[in-house]
């Protein structure tokens, strides 16, 4: 029996680009980064805001680390989200049968997670200065 090598979602990027989303510019940590992913954004006219990564004994230059810091607080804004979508409304694993259900579950994840997050906001807007 022969075994296969588990894919790193990485490897795939080409099939998780939805080219309907109005947003040109593509979000994504340094395992996305290679000549043929960029080429492959290059191709479809998508912006790539990928992270730089360093080699081995080669630091990342003066040039890139403002770039990354720039791209690591867009895209921290996002990861809080399924950081708490993780951690405290079910997690990533969603038990359901049918795509329509999962679907139904996540938009209920993220519609819970929206409404926490108003009650937040009007806590803060409503609090004494």
């Amino acid at each position: 029996m022969r075994r296969t090598q588990p894919l790193h979602d990485s490897q795939k990027l080409d099939a998780v680009l939805d080219l309907s989303n109005t947003g040109k510019e593509v979000w994504a940590d340094s395992a996305y980064r290679s000549v043929q992913s960029e080429a492959c954004l290059k191709e479809k006219d998508l912006q790539s805001r990928i992270h730089r990564h360093a080699g081995r004994n080669r630091p990342l230059s003066e040039r890139h680390k403002p770039a990354n810091t720039t791209r690591s607080k867009v895209r921290a804004r996002v990861e809080h989200v399924f950081g708490h979508q993780q951690s405290s409304m079910g997690g990533k694993i969603v038990r359901t049968i049918g795509i329509a259900r999962a679907r139904f579950k996540i938009g209920m994840m993220n519609l819970g997670y929206n409404i926490r997050r108003l009650v937040q906001l009007g806590r803060v807007a409503a609090a004494p200065a």
